[in-house]
């Protein structure tokens, strides 16, 4: 039976990917095209088209997918102007001998593959990076003295779900209302066992809302935003990618699980450990209390699973052949 793990937004994907390989597709290929319908949707605000831009107002794409029988990955960072920044990363991995292409070189490398450039900037997305300029936010990649010194920072939580804070822009040509502009730290992932039991991962993002052009997160780098071992498990992260990047989750939580811990415990021992080494005042609201949010999803060797979230609140996805749930993630910190 096939497995699949996901983010809160992946219900969509994991069904299409279990029903794809039942029909005889290989599962990381399966996984893809379940990204796709993720990646189209309009009103997913973190991934794909329509997906939130950068400060320029240009929409930048990541994404990694990793092969766990080969123990080979691929990825893409900045990719403009083509939305199935994962179907790219697959390409990347099956065609060159590297692992990772950013920005011009990615966008080149799809246009040979054949993939359709588009305006990836929808009109709603246009409109909360208007509303966001007008209120001069300071939910940027910028980080000002009084920022640094002080115990207010940017790094929100990404609010329920992981999904983007409640709010938006008022309708075209209303200057009366204020504008409140959405914002989201929101990915998706998702890992999967296929029925011969080896493994597979897969993250695709539009990364830090209005971040500075050029950002990547974690989730096309290997072994922080997916790692996938098929001797041990495959692990992705979804939240503050940053965070995530300085203390290579993903792969801690492979590791972890090697050494015998379950996959929830895994994650959990990650999350403790990145809360730990948080220091920087703006992004703790107590000492040790971090004030972003982090989700890591995982699957182990034998199909076991399990997610935990730095916060209390958020949800993901398992697929277990044709059902699939919706279920609380763990958490390290209760809602105070």
């Amino acid at each position: 039976m096939v497995t699949l793990i996901s983010s809160w937004n992946g219900a969509p994907a994991t069904r299409l990917a279990a029903d794809l390989h039942r029909k005889g597709m290989p599962l990381l290929d399966a996984i893809v095209e379940g990204v796709k319908l993720v990646e189209d949707d309009p009103e997913e605000l973190s991934v794909g088209y329509g997906g939130l831009p950068n400060e320029a107002c240009e929409v930048e794409l990541d994404a990694c997918v990793m092969d766990g029988p080969l123990h080979k990955a691929g990825a893409v960072a900045g990719l403009r102007r083509v939305r199935h920044a994962a179907a790219v990363a697959r390409e990347v991995l099956r065609r060159t001998d590297h692992a990772l292409l950013v920005g011009e070189g990615a966008l080149q490398f799809a246009r040979q593959c054949g993939f359709v450039e588009e305006d990836l900037l929808t009109p709603k997305a246009r409109q909360a990076w208007l509303a966001w300029k007008a209120e001069l936010s300071p939910r940027d990649g910028w980080i000002s003295p009084r920022e640094q010194a002080s115990d207010f920072g940017h790094a929100m939580w990404a609010g329920h779900k992981d999904n983007a804070t409640p709010g938006g822009p008022p309708p075209p040509n209303d200057s009366s209302t204020a504008p409140t502009a959405p914002f989201t730290y929101g990915t998706i992932h998702v890992s999967g066992r296929d029925e011969q039991g080896h493994l597979f991962g897969c993250t695709s993002t539009s990364g830090l809302s209005y971040k500075i052009p050029g950002r990547a997160g974690d989730s096309p780098i290997v072994g922080a935003g997916v790692y996938t071992d098929d001797a041990a498990g495959s692990a992705g992260c979804t939240g503050r990618g940053e965070s995530s990047l300085h203390n290579c989750a993903a792969y801690e939580v492979v590791r972890l699980m090697e050494g015998g811990a379950s996959p929830e415990q895994a994650a959990l021992q990650t999350l403790a450990r990145m809360a730990g080494r948080t220091r920087e005042r703006r992004l703790l609201s107590t000492p040790g209390r971090p004030n972003f949010n982090v989700t890591i999803y995982a699957i182990r060797k034998d199909g076991a699973t399990g997610c935990a979230s730095m916060h209390q609140g958020y949800e993901y996805v398992l697929q277990e052949g044709d059902l699939t749930r919706v279920l609380p993630a763990a958490f390290l910190f209760p809602k105070a």
